[in-house]
Order: structure tokens, then sequence, then C-alpha cells
């Protein structure tokens, strides 16, 4: 932008202002009118805060640091800590700034709402702890619907399962990829085979695999 000595930030906009002296970025948060030193040169023309409505979400990639508060924390020469590589879900809240180095990843979206009958695939990255309950990187279960889903850095979406509808006289076959338990709470054992036979919708686990429609009538 152009050497412009005063430059006037609307409410909800920010600017990066980076001190040549020091080579150390900062934010100037609106509404404000701001004089430039001579040692210093504004990075870009104020842009608007990132702004997250109720249900939606976006990922920040190189996020800052910060307190047990909340608050952002700084080094010894004033420029704000990043968490280089990692990355973080924000949802709703107030409008808030990219400070130097963050990044936008994934633009303010939806949140995902999974229907009743479907479920979402979900396998974990890292390792984490959720409600009291401890997932290991690799770890693969579902979410099911009805519901919405939310995001997490730690978890992958992998597919969407549809149910499927068992008529009379139809049935699914299925087939166990790991030793596993299944709806019914039977022991199953790698590559077993079996018959789901009762009517009405069924979503099968993540170590099943649904090998055919069986449409023939059973005895």
């Amino acid at each position: 932008m152009s050497e412009e000595s005063i430059i006037r930030i609307p409410p909800y906009h920010y600017i990066h202002v980076l001190d040549q002296n020091t080579n150390i970025a900062r934010v100037e948060i609106g509404p404000k009118t701001y004089i430039r030193q001579d040692n210093e040169r504004v990075l870009f023309r104020p842009v608007c805060m990132v702004m997250v409505p109720p249900r939606h979400y976006c990922v920040i990639q190189n996020p800052v640091l910060r307190d047990d508060t909340r608050a952002v924390e700084f080094d010894n020469v004033g420029q704000a800590k990043l968490r280089h590589g990692d990355q973080e879900i924000r949802l709703t809240q107030d409008p808030f700034p990219l400070y130097p180095g963050e990044e936008l990843q994934l633009n303010v979206r939806p949140l995902t709402v999974v229907l009743a009958n479907t479920a979402l695939h979900l396998k974990a990255l890292l390792d984490f702890e959720d409600d009291s309950e401890k997932f290991v990187a690799g770890d693969e279960w579902l979410f099911e619907g009805p519901g919405t889903y939310i995001p997490r850095k730690e978890v992958e979406v992998v597919q969407t399962f549809q149910a499927t509808v068992i008529r009379h006289n139809q049935a699914i076959r299925l087939r166990a990829r790991k030793e596993c338990q299944d709806r019914e709470d039977h022991a199953r054992v790698t590559g077993e085979e079996w018959l789901v036979k009762k009517v009405g919708a069924y979503l099968p686990r993540v170590c099943m695999k649904k090998s055919w429609m069986l449409w023939t009538l059973l005895s």
C-alpha cells in the first residue's frame, strides 16, 4: 500500500504494522486513527476481522499461543508466539484479527449436520482425550446422527455412511475387518461373515464391511 502517514481503521478491522528497526510486525485494531512513524511500514490496508457466526467454524494455521486467561503471549521482543505447524479450530466467538504468521487455512463454513440413519466415519490422527474417553492415533469410530458434528484438529472425517434399510425377507451380509463386537454384542473374529436380518435401518460399525445385499427369501 502507499506510505500514508495517517491510517483510519474502521471498527472490526485491523492492520499489520512492521517496525523496520526491530523487524517485528504487530497488530493494530480499530476503531482508531493510526499515525505511522518514520521507522514503520503498514503491510496492508485495513481488512475485516474474521467473523464466525453461530453454528460455523474456521481453521487457523500457526495459531498464536495463549495463556490460561486466553490472552496472547509475546516473547521478549514483542512478537506474538506462534504454534508453528499446528492448527486450531475456532467456533463462534467475537470477531478476531489474524496475528502476523497466522493463516486462515479453512474459511468460515457451517458445521456438519449429521441426519438420522447417517454417520460419519472418523479416524484419530493424534492421541487425545475427550469427555474422559481416551483415543490413540489410528482409532476409528462412528459419529451417528441426528446431531451436529464439532470438528477437532486431531480427528479426520474419512467418509459418510448411509444406513441400509432391511425390509421383510431381506438381509445384508457383513464381514469383520478385525476382531470386534457387532451391534448385538456378539464377538466376531477377523474375516468372519454373518447375516443381519432384523427389519429396519442398519449402520455397520467401522470394523465391519458390507459385502453385498442378499435379496433371497430367508427361511
